[in-house]
């Protein structure tokens, strides 16, 4: 038999890329949804993205802030991915809102894989665990040696969240004797398997839609799904990432008035819409006020954070999309979807 992998939160965007790359790889796939019903949803994104699972890929339901059906979504299983995580659309009330499902989600999925014997579980972070409450410099990209403090003033419930489950991971790992390695994307851009999708993209959907006037001056470094999705397969296999954390990310930083104009050299006319000029940050503070994603943003403005990929590079022989590809094929995905009318 094939190697069984369970991946939790199949139905995301980094979720169902990787349960893609999986069964291509020859993989068997048990994927854990909060939702039972998306089952069919997810089928769909799978066979959107080249495969038809069929008996490869079974799924059991699984919700981060619940013990219920942690233990038998592992049972039997060589690997964990464990990809699931809260990403809002607006900032929560009340921190614990992210942080809580994060950490305890996180755990779950651990002591899951622990009682199940797996080879090795695949922790998905992100880059906000890295990143935060340091002086960034232009000229040093950020790269895995670098810890976010939670308690940075410019770290937010998201950015929390982040960082604190992921060093509530290593923290279990050490102390069960569990093998971990841990992926962590920043900005995740790249082609959609269905009409969910990630908080990244939703910016190349509003560039597309032409809802703001001009660019905010914001910039992240990016990275396309596809190369998440197979980061997440050498970490989980290659024997020299065992104990390892890896950023997934390009080398640099993008402006988003950067990223606007690649959408509108390689989109021609399907992009005439979007905003090639950057907005005052005043202006975006205002606009802050009014629409909760822009409020998100507005502690960024004018920051930059470069990372770098170079260690998964070297060290697994991982290979990556370019940033141009990544949001030409954001965009097109959107548009082929219906998501966006140009």
């Amino acid at each position: 038999m094939s190697e069984l992998v369970l991946v939790t939160g199949g139905s995301g965007f980094i979720g169902a890329h990787t349960i893609v790359q999986l069964i291509q790889s020859g993989a068997r796939v048990r994927a854990t949804l909060r939702t039972p019903s998306r089952e069919g949803e997810v089928r769909d994104m799978i066979a959107a993205g080249g495969v038809q699972a069929g008996d490869r890929l079974s799924f059991v339901k699984a919700d981060l802030m619940s013990d219920d059906g942690w233990s038998d979504a592992a049972k039997g299983c060589d690997y964990v991915l464990h990809v699931a995580s809260p990403f809002p659309s607006a900032l929560p009330k009340d921190e614990n809102d992210l942080i809580i499902p994060a950490r305890e989600g996180t755990l779950r999925a651990l002591k899951a894989a622990k009682s199940a014997g797996v080879k090795r579980t695949v922790v998905t972070s992100s880059f906000a665990a890295v990143a935060y409450g340091h002086e960034a410099n232009p000229s040093q990209p950020f790269n895995e040696e670098r810890w976010t403090d939670p308690e940075a003033p410019d770290a937010s419930a998201y950015i929390k969240s982040k960082a604190i489950a992921e060093k509530a991971a290593w923290d279990f790992a050490r102390q069960e004797g569990l093998e971990i390695s841990v992926v962590n994307p920043v900005a995740v851009l790249g082609p959609l398997l269905g009409r969910d999708f990630s908080t990244s993209i939703e910016l190349v959907k509003i560039l597309l839609e032409g809802k703001m006037p001009g660019c905010p001056k914001i910039g992240f470094p990016l990275i396309d799904v596809r190369d998440v999705a197979s980061l997440h397969l050498l970490a989980m296999r290659h024997p020299a990432a065992a104990g390892q954390r890896f950023i997934a990310s390009n080398e640099g930083f993008s402006w988003l008035v950067d990223m606007a104009c690649v959408l509108r050299e390689r989109l021609g006319p399907e992009a005439r819409k979007v905003p090639t000029r950057t907005l005052p940050n005043w202006l975006v503070r205002l606009f802050g006020m009014m629409d909760p994603l822009v409020a998100q943003i507005v502690p960024e403005l004018g920051r930059v954070r470069p990372a770098t990929g170079a260690k998964a590079v070297t060290l697994l022989g991982w290979t990556r999309i370019s940033n141009d590809e990544a949001i030409e094929a954001s965009a097109r995905s959107l548009i082929d979807l219906g998501i966006v009318k140009p």
